[in-house]
């Protein structure tokens, strides 16, 4: 495979306000492009600020395009069986141009189910309200008529099909991306099977991948990208004390939920929930066990379930930009310019920097 690429990814949980949220967030955006990293994805999640602070993430990522100029912006994911197929279309359109063809769509099934009453729907529903709306969104890309009539989507947008990722849980979800041509998201961390608590996050991920490349269409390049919990810092000893709260919080609630966590100890929560804490060479050392990471193309990087203050969030980004990753097969290749200068010319005029292919 290719040169590996360099993601951030954030479900938007800092511990503050909605809109301190999303200034913070942009912030770190912001680091990760001047540290050199590829692309940046944020979640989707309803109604629950403990579990995602961003409902609208197309809205977000128009927002954090305004203000950046290189790095990819990512959607991981939109819970599409909750949405309306042909807004997304018209939404993800106007939005790859204002980016300037810089817009990457995760799609996912799932969602807590208690988020899609008020949406009309029942979560057992989701598989097939998600089949259906992939279908008109799909087809509204690719200037079909919609829905039995005569519109047809404006502005035209063919290329984001092949921009599309999907994300899964199970093999037969890879190779149902695979199929499809599509992308490969895998989580940081997943349910084990019952009574398998032992297994390894790479020994879950591995067959998900082997499906994925098996049912890969002839010449389609390969897109998988290994979503990763890690946080380094500069004092190891400080990265354990930050993490033992956030990832105690995420064993309590799993139980509360019904899942088995095992152990109570922060070495119990660092395996349980598949996080890689500590200095650079610690963070590397624990990722470089990791099977599964050997063999995707992109590696993406997040700090949930731990959820440091910002300030230590900055400062994994550049730590992970100039220590981790390079170790794991990411070359830096956009350009080492200064972010804040990037931000502030966006800022003032970011229509006239829309690429003419773009437009």
């Amino acid at each position: 495979m290719s040169r590996k690429r360099l993601g951030f990814f954030s479900r938007l949980l800092d511990n503050t306000s909605p809109q301190e949220r999303y200034r913070l967030v942009t912030e770190q955006i912001i680091q990760a492009e001047k540290h050199g990293f590829d692309s940046a994805w944020v979640a989707q999640h309803h109604f629950n600020g403990s579990e995602g602070g961003l409902p609208a993430p197309l809205v977000f990522l128009a927002h954090v395009a305004a203000h950046t100029q290189h790095i990819r912006l990512g959607t991981g994911v939109i819970t599409l069986a909750m949405e309306s197929a042909v807004r997304v279309a018209e939404d993800t359109a106007v939005l790859n141009l204002l980016s300037g063809g810089r817009l990457e769509i995760g799609l996912g099934s799932g969602g807590t189910p208690s988020s899609f009453p008020p949406f009309g729907l029942e979560s057992s529903q989701r598989g097939q309200v998600f089949a259906a709306n992939l279908k008109t969104l799909l087809d509204a890309w690719q200037g079909l008529p919609i829905a039995g009539t005569e519109n047809r989507l404006y502005p035209a947008a063919p290329e984001l099909a092949g921009r599309l990722w999907q994300a899964t849980f199970s093999v037969e979800g890879g190779a149902r991306a695979g199929a499809a041509g599509d992308g490969l998201m895998l989580s940081r961390t997943q349910p084990r099977p019952a009574g398998q608590s032992h297994l390894t996050l790479d020994q879950l991920q591995n067959p998900i991948i082997d499906a994925y490349l098996e049912a890969l269409p002839a010449g389609v390049e390969p897109r998988i990208m290994g979503s990763r919990t890690a946080f380094v810092t500069d004092d190891p000893l400080e990265a354990r004390k930050l993490a033992e709260n956030g990832l105690r919080r995420q064993a309590e609630h799993h139980r509360a939920v019904g899942h088995d966590v095992p152990g109570n100890t922060l070495d119990d929560h660092i395996r349980a929930f598949d996080a890689h804490i500590g200095s650079a060479e610690q963070v590397l050392a624990s990722l470089q066990k990791d099977t599964a990471l050997a063999r995707v193309t992109d590696l993406a990087f997040q700090v949930h379930s731990i959820d440091p203050p910002h300030d230590y969030i900055l400062r994994s980004i550049e730590l992970i930009a100039n220590k981790v990753a390079p170790a794991l097969g990411w070359v830096r290749s956009t350009p080492n310019e200064n972010a804040n200068q990037q931000a502030a010319t966006s800022s003032a005029s970011p229509v006239h920097q829309l690429s003419k292919e773009a437009l």
